[in-house]
């Protein structure tokens, strides 16, 4: 009988999201025609045996996979909630110090996809994907426009902070990431004035699902599940203030789904925000809030929306 993924939370993950590949990846860069990918491989044959050190998302994917951990050693299927798959533009040979790797550091990660500079996220469908994370834009783009809740990671963002091992912590950007652009069409079109109007006329009215509704569901779902050794807390950190905020929370409220904090920071910074609420990842849909968060605390742009035009 074949095995499936179906029902599970899967993590769709780059190799340069999962761990800390930058200087290896300067090799490729720097390199010139083939030579570079041939660079590439024999630097990452060489460092087979040498653990790469943490990514940006290595906190995100531990914390997840630790929902599994009560499932009996060795057992796979329903009672494992969590998969975590490698999809990664990197080759096979590069592949196997990946999983190296993550059996170093006690991740249980068993599937992977290594396509030698091909986009990867054609494989996300057959995976059942509810999160795909890369460092590659254009990868990102692409499973968005497939309906893949999807982020680019800014490699260089701040490591998660280490005070909550037994929480996983992921704090969202609410218009264009949970909810539809939408409103923020309104207030790039006609300003704050309109934007607060139109919100707090439509307050009864729940917004449409944005990108990362799904994912939100599933771990969603994944807490009310539980396990004694992990937990989720989700936090909504919006550029929304009163009156606007109404729209959010009945938004959240008719989809049956509950955050524990909720920011309403009317336009200010997010970044000092975040480094208190110390999440294992953030997602926004503004390169100027990832700026200001990557510092501080673990970032991934969702290329989504009015402020990402395709072009």
């Amino acid at each position: 009988m074949s095995t499936s993924l179906e029902g599970k939370l899967v993590v769709a993950i780059s190799s340069r999201a999962l761990f800390d590949f930058e200087e290896e990846n300067s090799v490729f860069e720097q390199g010139d025609g083939p030579q570079r990918d041939k660079a590439y491989m024999a630097l990452q044959l060489e460092r087979l045996d040498t653990p790469a050190k943490p990514g940006v998302a290595f906190s995100l994917v531990r914390k997840l996979l630790a929902f599994n951990q009560p499932a009996a050693e060795g057992q796979r299927g329903a009672s494992q909630p969590v998969e975590v798959v490698i999809l990664s533009r990197n080759d096979p040979v590069s592949g196997m110090r990946v999983f190296r790797s993550a059996a170093h550091y006690g991740l249980s990660i068993q599937r992977g996809s290594f396509t030698r500079g091909q986009p990867p996220w054609r494989y996300l469908k057959p995976l059942h994907a509810n999160l795909f994370l890369s460092a590659h834009l254009s990868d990102v783009r692409a499973a968005l426009d497939a309906g893949v809740p999807a982020a680019q990671v800014y490699p260089r963002s701040a490591r998660a902070s280490a005070a909550h091992p037994h929480e996983v912590r992921i704090a969202f950007d609410g218009d264009a990431v949970l909810f539809s652009d939408e409103a923020e069409q309104v207030y790039q079109r006609e300003g704050l004035t309109a934007f607060q109007r139109h919100e707090t006329e439509k307050a009864a009215q729940p917004l449409l699902a944005g990108p990362f509704k799904p994912l939100l569901a599933a771990l969603h779902r994944l807490q009310q599940e539980g396990t004694a050794a992990m937990r989720i807390r989700t936090a909504l950190v919006t550029a929304r203030s009163a009156p606007a905020h109404e729209r959010a929370i009945r938004t959240l409220m008719d989809w049956n789904i509950e955050v524990d904090e909720a920011m309403f920071l009317g336009g200010l910074a997010k970044g000092e925000f975040l480094r208190e609420f110390e999440p294992d990842f953030f997602f926004d849909d503004q390169t100027g809030h990832i700026e200001s968060a990557a510092p501080h605390v673990p970032s991934g742009h969702v290329a989504s929306g009015i402020s990402n035009p395709s072009h």
